[in-house]
């Protein structure tokens, strides 16, 4: 499935943050302070992530999203142009860049709180300001960390133009059943499938009736990731279980964006079903091997030797 110039475009709308990570041995209980082992700023937000993510792997990426006109918003405007993004939609508004407040502990767990900001300033005229500008229709990947009513109107407006609508529901809030009939993959993990369904999501049998759920409310495919347990996915056809690719764990922040980006931009140069959730399992699993979100993203070549036979994995060095 290699990227050429007839692979189908990509375009993202979402958020884009400054992360402020602190790495510590534990994740504090409610209330209790613990003592962090070290500090750093990196590029994130679950749309830039996944722009980021989708066009290192090579695919023709857009983003549509606002930045404020800070150094934070300067610097990641940058970056992502570094990494091959397209951001003639990434907006500069008077409010500050967003951020995400990430503690890391040594096992490579994490607690996140983002701070919208800018985010908060997409709006419909945005979304079709985008839309309208893509040469053809292709995939368009929306997540949770803009207003609601950008994500419904993009939905809407993508599938009216012939748009692969995929929704990554994180933050977990409700998705409307109308709404759902629109998108054509909706790819929670396995807290935001609990959230969505009313249902616990523990293991493969739980996340295989999560799924049968979300298809019952409306949506066309459920593909739900379960961390080092692998992926579930589900349409009206089949139900295909996605084997993990066992690394040993730095930082598992940016894996689920990983993920997602990777089987974007797989599936947007034709590649099958199959090949591209293996794909997409191989680069969520390298990304959690290194920290940080942006910065552990991988490269095609790397994923590609990553998944080569007789390449000797990251978990066993």
């Amino acid at each position: 499935m290699p990227i050429s110039a007839s692979s189908r475009p990509i375009l993202v709308i979402g958020s884009v943050n400054m992360d402020l990570i602190a790495t510590c041995d534990r994740l504090p209980a409610p209330g209790e302070t613990v003592a962090g082992a070290g500090f750093r700023t990196a590029p994130g937000g679950k749309g830039a992530n996944q722009a980021a993510a989708a066009a290192r792997l090579g695919a023709r990426v857009s983003l549509a999203g606002c930045v404020g006109r800070d150094a934070f918003g300067r610097r990641l405007r940058a970056g992502l142009r570094a990494d091959g993004v397209d951001t003639m939609f990434l907006r500069g508004v008077a409010e500050p860049t967003g951020t995400a407040l990430i503690a890391v502990d040594a096992a490579g767990r994490n607690q996140i709180v983002v701070v919208p900001g800018a985010n908060a300033r997409c709006d419909a005229a945005l979304v079709d300001r985008a839309l309208a500008a893509a040469p053809a229709p292709g995939l368009l990947l929306l997540q949770h960390e803009i207003p609601p009513e950008a994500v419904a109107h993009a939905v809407r407006a993508g599938a009216d133009r012939g748009w692969f609508v995929v929704l990554n529901p994180a933050p977990a809030r409700a998705v409307p059943a109308a709404l759902l009939a629109r998108i054509d993959l909706i790819v929670p993990n396995e807290t935001e499938a609990a959230a969505l369904t009313g249902q616990p999501v523990r293991d493969r049998r739980d996340a295989e009736a999560a799924a049968r759920t979300l298809l019952a409310g409306g949506a066309r495919a459920a593909l739900i990731t379960l961390g080092a347990a692998g992926a579930l996915y589900m349409d009206g056809a089949a139900v295909r279980f996605v084997d993990p690719v066992p690394v040993r764990a730095v930082d598992t922040t940016g894996a689920g964006d990983s993920f997602l980006g990777a089987y974007a931009a797989a599936r947007a140069a034709g590649g099958s079903l199959a090949e591209s959730l293996g794909f997409a399992a191989a680069a969520a699993a390298l990304s959690a091997t290194r920290p940080g979100a942006r910065e552990a993203l991988p490269t095609r070549a790397e994923v590609e030797q990553f998944r080569s036979p007789g390449t000797i994995g990251p978990d066993n060095d």
